[in-house]
C-alpha cells in the first residue's frame, strides 16, 4: 500500500447553490506528515469530516488504506485515530481515567495507557483531573486517546489551535516523534503555516474547494523558483523608474523600499552591483520565500 488516504475527484455541496469541494484528489503517502492547508472557508474542515465519516461520502471517492471508507465503517477506527475540532474529554476524570474509559470501550489493553501517557509526556499528570490541565495538556491527552489503538493513521484538525507558543512547540515535537518512532501517517489540517513548514514532509494546498498544489516541500520550493526580493534603498521611487523596463515586476513598497521578482537567488548579486555602480545606497536586502509566500501566491490566484 503506497497511500494511507486517497480521494478521487471528491465533490461535496451543502446545497445546490453552495459547492464546498470540487474534484478534490489528494494522495497522502504512507508514513508521511501531510499538512492540509487553506484559508478560512476553503473546505478543509469539510474534507476532514468526510475523511472521518462524520459526513458520509455517498460517492465512494474517499479511500483509506486502499479501500473505500464506506466499506470499512466502523471497523476502520481500529486502525485510525482522529481529533476533529475540540477534544472530547471527561473533565471530572483524571487523565488516566479518561484513557481507561476509552480503552474499555474500544477493547484496548490497559498496558497501552502507560505507553501513550509516556509518549505524550503526561505521566506526571496522570492522576490530575482533566479540568485542571492546561490547553496544551488537554490537546496532548486527546492525542493520547487517539493513539490508544496504535493506529497507522492519525487525523488531526487544527491540533495547535489556541495554544501559546510553548504549547505549539510541544505538539509539533510530539507529532514528529510519533511519526519517527511509530511510522504513523499523520494528516494535519491547519492554518499555522510556520508550524506546517517545520514538521511536514508533504503538503496539499486548497482554495475555494479546489486543490492548488500537492507534493513534497521540496517540490513546492521548485514550483516557486521565482525569487521575490525587497531592497531597502535611498530614492526607491527613482530606482523603480530606472529598473522597470528591465524588471517589469518591480513595485515600490514604501518610501525607501521596493520589491522585485527575479528568476533565482543567483540574480541578486548582478542587480545589487548594478544599483551600487549607479550610486544607489542599499541598506537592506530581504529575500521573501518559504511556505507563507508560496501559500499566498497559490491561494490569491483565484
Amino acid at each position: 500500500m503506497k497511500y494511507s488516504i486517497q480521494t478521487d475527484n471528491l465533490n461535496f455541496r451543502y446545497s445546490k447553490s453552495k459547492k464546498i469541494l470540487e474534484n478534490l484528489s489528494i494522495n497522502v503517502p504512507k508514513g508521511s506528515i501531510y499538512g492540509f492547508l487553506g484559508p478560512n472557508g476553503a473546505g478543509k474542515s469539510t474534507t476532514m469530516r468526510l475523511l472521518t465519516g462524520i459526513i458520509p461520502d455517498d460517492t465512494n471517492a474517499v479511500k483509506v488504506f486502499g479501500t473505500p471508507l464506506n466499506e470499512q465503517m466502523p471497523d476502520v477506527f481500529n486502525n485510525l485515530g482522529a481529533l476533529v475540532e475540540s477534544p472530547a474529554l471527561y473533565l471530572h476524570l483524571s487523565g488516566e481515567d479518561n484513557l481507561k474509559y476509552i480503552a474499555k470501550i474500544r477493547g484496548v489493553a490497559d498496558d497501552k495507557i502507560d505507553e501513550v501517557l509516556n509518549l505524550v509526556d503526561l505521566e506526571f499528570a496522570r492522576k490530575q483531573k482533566a479540568k485542571q490541565y492546561s490547553l496544551g495538556m488537554k490537546q496532548r491527552l486527546a492525542i493520547a486517546i487517539a493513539l490508544l489503538g496504535d493506529p497507522e493513521l492519525l487525523l488531526l484538525d487544527e491540533p495547535v489551535n489556541g495554544l501559546d507558543p510553548n504549547g505549539i512547540v510541544e505538539i509539533r515535537k510530539l507529532l514528529v516523534k510519533i511519526s519517527k518512532e511509530r511510522g504513523t501517517t499523520i494528516f494535519i489540517s491547519s492554518h499555522l503555516l510556520s508550524e506546517i513548514e517545520k514538521m511536514c514532509t508533504h503538503v496539499g494546498i486548497i482554495a475555494n474547494g479546489k486543490l492548488k498544489f500537492e507534493g513534497t516541500m521540496q517540490e513546492l520550493a521548485v514550483k516557486f523558483d521565482v525569487c521575490k526580493v525587497t531592497f531597502v534603498i535611498n530614492n526607491a521611487a527613482e530606482w523603480v523608474r530606472n529598473l522597470e523596463q528591465v524588471y517589469p515586476e518591480i513595485r515600490q513598497e514604501e518610501e525607501n523600499a521596493f520589491s522585485i521578482e527575479l528568476q533565482s537567488k543567483n540574480d541578486i548579486p548582478a542587480l545589487t552591483k548594478r544599483i551600487v555602480l549607479g550610486g544607489g545606497e542599499i541598506f537592506e536586502i530581504k529575500i521573501q520565500e518559504g511556505l507563507e509566500e508560496w501559500f499566498m501566491n497559490l491561494t490569491e490566484s483565484n
